[in-house]
């Protein structure tokens, strides 16, 4: 029973609608493009802009990320949990690399409006099973998010070990390591994979025999590893067709960029009743700092660059999640 519900669970990343379609959130990622022209106004080439490139993949990595929501404390190895999460995250949508949102305003970057809203919204649903193998003490968890008018999705998965749990009498926190993956499909020109390490410490209390509070806090470390699709930046012109063979060499990709390292910090409290639970946290990811260092040279990337060959910062600055889990603990 547990492994069919782990596998429906995933299974629901590959529901996603059909690429025909398209809603504000989808990305196209050849407005990130430099467009380079002959004295005739003729298109002879595109430069990817490899900072804006970097922003946005890294806010869209924390808006992605692993979800956390559970406290230090395993289900146990005989429990199982499922639950519905709904989580939304600020992003910076003045950041001219968020003109690669299908919906944005002003799709050619020329400033001046945002790019639509400050935050984006997700929703899923998740399975964990408390387990004896291989360590005592250890949880799995796999589940699907759904990034709220987009046709993208993520399957995630993790794995739980609780160092010191269960100890409720004395005057300790549970302490717990996770390790976890996020991998987003659907999205046509970017491949986006999100791995994570959390420390959390939490501390159990019963109230009246029949409720339970479970507040937790920990840090987590994301690295985000963006690479780019083939991307064509004259989609309206048939490459097949005769006489368009030559568009076809305009196309190109982002190169790939040395991972991308953000740090969260979070706070959160679960409420339990029964077998029912709700579980409250709020995430602030730190701003990012790494920088993609190209060999052979130690140029800044800068806006509307005419070479991709030079170091592009991330420019992201913090970010803030608030969500919420409901669900079922058996």
């Amino acid at each position: 029973m547990v492994r069919r519900a782990l596998g429906c669970t995933l299974a629901l990343a590959l529901l996603a609608p059909g690429a025909a379609s398209a809603d504000p959130n989808d990305l196209v990622l050849s407005r990130l493009g430099t467009r380079i022209t002959n004295n005739m106004g003729e298109l002879t080439g595109v430069i990817g802009q490899n900072r804006e490139f970097r922003a946005l993949a890294s806010q869209m990595g924390v808006v992605l990320a692993p979800h956390l929501l559970t406290p230090a404390d395993t289900v146990g190895f005989g429990g199982f949990q499922l639950t519905a999460d709904y989580a939304t995250t600020t992003i910076d949508p003045n950041g001219a690399h968020w003109r690669a949102r299908l919906g944005s305003p002003d799709p050619s970057g020329a400033g001046g409006t945002a790019h639509g809203p400050s935050s984006l919204t997700t929703i899923g649903l998740f399975a964990r099973k408390g387990m004896w193998f291989p360590l005592p003490s250890f949880e799995i968890g796999a589940g699907a998010i759904h990034l709220v008018d987009s046709q993208a999705w993520t399957g995630q998965v993790y794995a739980k070990f609780a160092l010191h749990e269960g100890y409720h009498d004395l005057p300790i926190p549970s302490f717990a390591a996770r390790g976890a993956v996020s991998r987003m499909m659907t999205q046509r020109e970017l491949d986006l994979t999100v791995a994570s390490l959390d420390l959390t410490l939490s501390k159990h209390f019963g109230i009246g025999g029949t409720w339970r509070l479970d507040p937790f806090a920990g840090w987590n470390l994301l690295m985000i590893i963006p690479r780019s699709e083939v991307i064509d930046p004259t989609p309206h012109i048939d490459q097949l067709a005769p006489g368009n063979q030559e568009d076809s060499k305009l196309n190109f990709v982002f190169r790939d960029q040395d991972n991308i390292y953000r740090h969260r910090i979070f706070v959160g409290a679960k409420v339990q009743y029964y077998i029912f639970q709700i579980t409250v946290e709020a995430q602030f990811a730190l701003a990012g700092s790494s920088v993609d260092d190209r060999s052979g040279t130690t140029d800044p990337c800068m806006p509307d660059s005419t070479t991709s060959i030079c170091d592009a910062k991330d420019t992201s600055p913090s970010q803030r999640t608030i969500g919420i889990s409901v669900g079922l603990d058996f």
